[in-house]
């Protein structure tokens, strides 16, 4: 039964694409393996056709790009236009690469750029955490990503960008998310984007083909078992750089960052970043694994030739389990001065107390400028305001009373209700070390 004034999504398993999009993916797949090739030796060269540069920096990113194109290749089922897609986008990474090397030769000086306490905003997916990312945003003592910044992070012409000049990039992102709209448009209600909105570093992690990006988007298990048996301590010292470099090129100095990927690599994250604040989003995790098998089955369609939802249920309630027992044994590692822990119910029913406890984290008031800011954002931007979705497990054959049970341990230790159960208390969490 759908549930009242939300959106239901019919076509998860059997996509119903645009005639254009069903058109060029059945003309193509005779020779689209071959036209659209996913040998790494010519990617590589394509992105240096492509800047007449050479230097793609540390060869340590080899292994992972080698391993996600295999199971690209092997794994993924690609579409013709998925293959393209995909081409595409390692190309677009490749060459962000050599821009980047380029820019630290000719400015040795962008190493010298201080990274001071970064925020980075963590917790699962559909846990409130791009709201909270945007919300922030609008407070312009921070730094933030925008959409378009983290597909083209280092501008063609090296060069810091003028602030009054529109920048080319911004037109191409805008382009490219109308493909992304045209192909899905019910994108807009399961996860909100525009070219100048706040986007997660999981796009700049990608430039060391050491990221979450690739199994959200493709079907790559090889890859997400490399991933995830590997430490990842070099792909954010990579990031460091890179937050170096777009420091240097558009300022300010202080980060405001975000990605459900981080909850699993504190340990590498503070490795690198050991003054980070670390703001943690907490929800009930049965919602959070019928919300994010929607999300990632429904993005499927872009590129895809089969989309499976039972198949997406199993390792997406799998990797989340894994995620959230990643995080309740390695919070221990941040230290409680860098720490605060906020539950969506909270973030929902007392937003200004939870901005309250976060700028208390980062060390300085709460001022009537910045509180105006976020308050025109949030009457602006209320949660459902292009349409809700009907978020159900039945599509991924997943079963509710045994996901909660599997997942209980993580509530019981930040404390999280039920979602639509009456909730048990609406104190914050506590920060404690203790479980």
């Amino acid at each position: 039964m759908r549930s009242a004034g939300k959106i239901p999504i019919h076509d998860l398993a059997r996509p119903v694409l645009p005639l254009p999009i069903r058109g060029l993916n059945l003309a193509g797949r005779p020779l689209a393996s071959r036209l659209l090739s996913l040998d790494p030796d010519q990617l590589l060269e394509a992105a240096r056709q492509r800047t007449r540069l050479e230097d793609f920096g540390d060869a340590s990113f080899r292994m992972p790009l080698q391993a996600l194109l295999r199971a690209l290749d092997g794994e993924a089922e690609l579409s013709p236009v998925g293959r393209f897609l995909v081409r595409e986008l390692v190309v677009g990474l490749l060459v962000s690469r050599l821009r980047l090397e380029e820019l630290l030769r000719r400015h040795p000086e962008i190493a010298e750029e201080p990274i001071h306490a970064p925020v980075f905003i963590v917790g699962l997916p559909r846990t409130g955490t791009t709201h909270l990312h945007n919300l922030l945003s609008c407070d312009p003592s921070f730094r933030s990503l925008p959409y378009w910044e983290s597909l083209e992070p280092i501008p063609p012409s090296l060069d810091r960008q003028p602030r009054d000049r529109p920048d080319p990039r911004v037109v191409r992102c805008a382009r490219a998310l109308k493909l992304v709209l045209w192909m899905m448009p019910l994108f807009p209600a399961l996860h909100a984007m525009a070219p100048d909105a706040a986007h997660e570093e999981i796009q700049l992690l990608a430039m060391d083909f050491r990221s979450m990006l690739f199994e959200v988007s493709y079907r790559v298990p090889s890859y997400a078992a490399w991933f995830m048996s590997h430490d990842q301590t070099a792909g954010y010292a990579y990031l460091r750089r890179v937050l170096q470099a777009l420091q240097w090129l558009r300022g300010p100095r202080r980060w405001l960052l975000k990605s459900p990927a981080h909850i699993e690599q504190l340990g590498p994250l503070l490795s690198v970043f050991p003054d980070a604040r670390i703001v943690q989003t907490h929800r009930d995790p049965v919602h959070v694994v019928a919300s994010l098998c929607t999300l990632v089955t429904y993005g499927r369609r872009m590129s895809s030739l089969r989309v499976d939802p039972v198949a997406e249920g199993h390792a997406w309630s799998c990797r989340l389990e894994g995620m959230l027992r990643a995080s309740v044994r390695d919070q221990e590692l941040v230290p409680l001065r860098q720490l605060v822990n906020l539950r969506f119910d909270e973030l929902v029913t007392d937003e200004p107390a939870c901005l309250e406890r976060v700028y208390q984290l980062i060390g300085r008031p709460l001022d009537e400028r910045a509180r105006q800011r976020l308050s025109v954002f949030g009457e602006s931007h209320r949660r459902g305001a292009r349409g809700r979705i009907d978020y159900r497990l039945e599509p991924f054959e997943l079963d509710a009373a045994e996901l909660r049970q599997r997942l209980r341990f993580y509530q019981e230790r930040f404390g999280v209700p039920d979602e639509g159960a009456e909730e048990r208390s609406r104190a914050p969490v506590a920060m404690t070390k203790t479980a």
